[in-house]
């Protein structure tokens, strides 16, 4: 018999500390989820890859480790000076990072969990974002790896004593990125120098096969990169970016992405058929097809296959989020940040629209791990105001909101999605009413995105003159706005309906009025 699927559980942190909720579904009604711990204070917090642990932190004080089944705390550590803390994927491992008055200080410490032993050390005069955490590692932890000057070094994580295994030379490395699922490659980057082009290597991890790069793209006008790797590590997408757009249209810089295969079947930049910047990129869960949403706004999404062919375009509008369910079957595209909240809901497989909501000044957003909900939150320090989480169903209806004061952090627990069961069933069970109506708003909507041009048989009425660049603005429009009519300009189509019906009811009326007497 099988086992049940995992509950559902949410992290949720703000100013006075963290707990964690059950997840849904919720009950109607449902203000305040049941809480499965005690609100603890904490700096900061995070889950283990596989969701078997949760790591909460106090700034220079101390690490605290839970089990996440009976979220006991199963280990604590008391470390002065903490400036950082990363578990490994599955939690055996705990990396931390403290401030060092000295090089002879080793400030760099990966630590046994269950046993508090420091299983290696080693001095970093500093953190970034880029070099954090130190040493990464693959998925089931068999793998590795760090970055330092010049090369990559790599471990043995079940003996950190037989200390650097092997090394990959690579002079200039600013970035590196280990595949995870399976760890058998990893990525370095060297920035552009001296009228040198910037490049991308991949790397074996297999020692014996390490003497020279698998796959290698170099480019120009570049300073910073974004590496991700398909599940299955067969794929690597590059996004480029550079702080100057030589061509003058984006005053945010410009971005290229570029794919790389292990096999070398596929090396060069992705054929984007829009001009402008890239704004998101997600594999899929089965690493076999990835989706891009690109160009100046109203931004386009198209899916590619791992031979970077196009598969199916998702249509244009005010978008530059992606989210790929765990099951690969449904997509969100959303438009957050500086964008007024728009999303979109479609289902993959059914390569159809399932409908179109908002979740206005969004910062982060997220399926569930069983890819039936999907979270929005509205955190700070980067909104001060009107903080909240919003839950919405895999059909795109809002399920459960909460608002609070001051709300940092808002997490599902990470669990495998093979242990829950297929949508399938759900996704059946909508009725035939509800389908049909989304079939009639997505006809709707594109007959109003057409709408912009008049049939010939209205021009006989006079109007108004446009401008030529203003030529096509409805369609834009239309697109930017999520299928909203702008306040001024054209009348939308109910108002031109209503125009007309009142003008037909003058007519009558006048007719009436002046047809009395030369009856009598």
């Amino acid at each position: 018999m099988a086992s049940p699927p995992p509950a559902l559980e949410i992290l949720v942190r703000e100013p006075d500390g963290f707990t964690v909720w059950s997840g849904p579904p919720y009950p109607p009604g449902t203000t305040s989820p049941p809480q499965r711990l005690p609100k603890t204070a904490c700096g900061a917090t995070s889950f283990s890859a596989d969701g078997a642990r949760l790591l909460a932190t106090v700034a220079s004080v101390s690490a605290t480790v839970y089990d996440c089944r009976t979220l006991a705390v199963v280990k604590c550590f008391e470390l002065p000076g903490l400036l950082a803390a990363a578990l490994s994927p599955t939690g055996a491992y705990l990396q931390t990072f403290q401030k060092s008055s000295s090089p002879q200080e080793k400030n760099v410490t990966v630590w046994h969990v269950d046993t508090a032993v420091a299983l290696y050390e080693h001095y970093q005069k500093s953190m970034s974002k880029a070099t954090w955490p130190m040493i990464q590692f693959s998925a089931d932890e068999s793998v590795g790896c760090r970055m330092m000057p010049n090369e990559i070094q790599f471990f043995d994580p079940k003996d950190f004593t037989k200390g650097v295994l092997s090394r990959i030379r690579m002079p200039g490395i600013a970035a590196m990125q280990l595949a995870t699922a399976p760890g058998s490659h990893v990525a370095g980057f060297v920035p552009e120098a001296k009228g040198v082009p910037a490049s991308v290597q991949i790397f074996s991890c297999n020692k014996d096969a390490q003497n020279q790069a698998v796959a290698r793209r170099s480019f120009f006008r570049c300073s910073t990169v974004q590496l991700h790797w398909n599940k299955g590590s067969t794929g690597l997408l590059v996004l480029a970016q550079a702080d100057v757009d030589k061509t003058n249209q984006s005053y945010y810089g410009e971005t290229k992405l570029n794919y790389l295969t292990t096999d070398r079947a596929f090396e060069g930049i992705v054929p984007l058929k829009k001009d402008g910047p890239v704004h998101d990129v997600q594999w899929s869960s089965s690493g076999s097809e990835f989706a891009v949403v690109y160009g100046f706004m109203p931004a386009k999404t198209t899916i590619f296959n791992k031979k970077c062919n196009p598969l199916l375009e998702l249509g244009e509008g005010p978008y530059n989020t992606i989210r790929w369910n765990p099951k690969g079957r449904f997509i969100v595209l959303a438009g957050f940040g500086n964008l007024p909240g728009d999303m979109a809901f479609w289902d993959y497989s059914e390569k159809k629209l399932v409908a179109k909501t908002k979740a206005e000044c969004s910062v982060t957003s997220e399926w569930s791990p069983d890819g039936r909900h999907f979270m929005t939150a509205t955190t700070a320090p980067r909104l001060q105001i009107d903080n909240g989480i919003k839950i919405f169903d895999h059909n795109g209806s809002l399920q459960f909101k909460k608002m609070f004061e001051r709300l940092y952090q808002a997490d599902w627990k990470p669990e495998a999605p093979e242990r829950f069961g297929d949508i399938t069933d759900l996704a059946t069970s909508l009725s035939s009413l509800k389908i049909e109506e989304t079939k009639k708003q997505a006809q709707g909507s594109k007959s109003a995105q057409t709408s912009g041009k008049a049939p010939v048989s209205t021009a006989s009425k006079p109007t108004a003159y446009r401008p030529p660049h203003a030529k096509g603005s409805a369609e834009v429009q239309n697109k930017l706005f999520g299928g909203l009519a702008p306040t001024g300009g054209e009348m939308s189509k109910n108002a031109l309906r209503n125009k007309k019906r009142r003008e037909k009811q003058r007519e009558k009326k006048a007719a009436e009025g002046s047809g009395a007497p030369d009856e009598s």
